[in-house]
């Protein structure tokens, strides 16, 4: 796992160069955004059950039809798998805003999950909607949004909705 200073100079040492201004700006940018992207990560660890439990009523008030029967959260087992993995979303967003780089989604999160979901027969659509809907109860969360903070939250959140629909699970 990664962070944005580790990835600018990971880049830099493979082809032998100094620092140059983008790869500085990339550093001050993350440094920059500190105190926005800790205040965040607060927020979500002291809230997390709450925003799971708040994202799954949601999403189950929007699509009641996964609780039916044939339904793929119906069964407690299942119900308490699908929580669970709103629950994995929710954490590894959290350590991609802490880290200020999304590579650890596809690390931890991303890759394989398209063979995994295909084999329990899980449908992509409602995972991406937990995953808005997550993101969604955060902006919310936030009283002090702004443009900067929202951007910070969205990366990670966006770029497994992108990632998960490109898979075309």
């Amino acid at each position: 796992m990664q962070d944005a200073i580790t990835n600018v100079l990971n880049k830099y040492d493979l082809t032998g160069k100094y620092l140059d201004s983008f790869a500085l700006n990339t550093i001050q940018n993350y440094f920059s955004n500190a105190f926005n992207r800790i205040k965040t990560i607060e927020i979500i660890n002291s809230k997390s059950s709450k925003i799971v439990r708040e994202a799954g009523a949601k999403l189950y008030n929007e699509q009641p039809e996964l609780l039916r029967p044939g339904g793929n959260s119906y069964t407690t087992r299942r119900y308490a798998a699908c929580l669970r993995d709103i629950e994995y979303y929710l954490r590894y967003a959290s350590y991609a805003i802490i880290a200020g780089d999304t590579n650890i989604l596809n690390e931890r999160v991303l890759d394989g999950l398209k063979e995994t979901y295909n084999s329990l027969s899980v449908p992509i659509g409602p995972t991406i909607r937990s995953i808005k809907i997550l993101e969604e109860i955060i902006q919310n969360e936030l009283q002090f949004s702004t443009p900067e903070l929202k951007s910070i939250i969205n990366e990670p959140f966006e770029y497994m909705v992108s990632s998960l629909s490109e898979k075309n699970i």
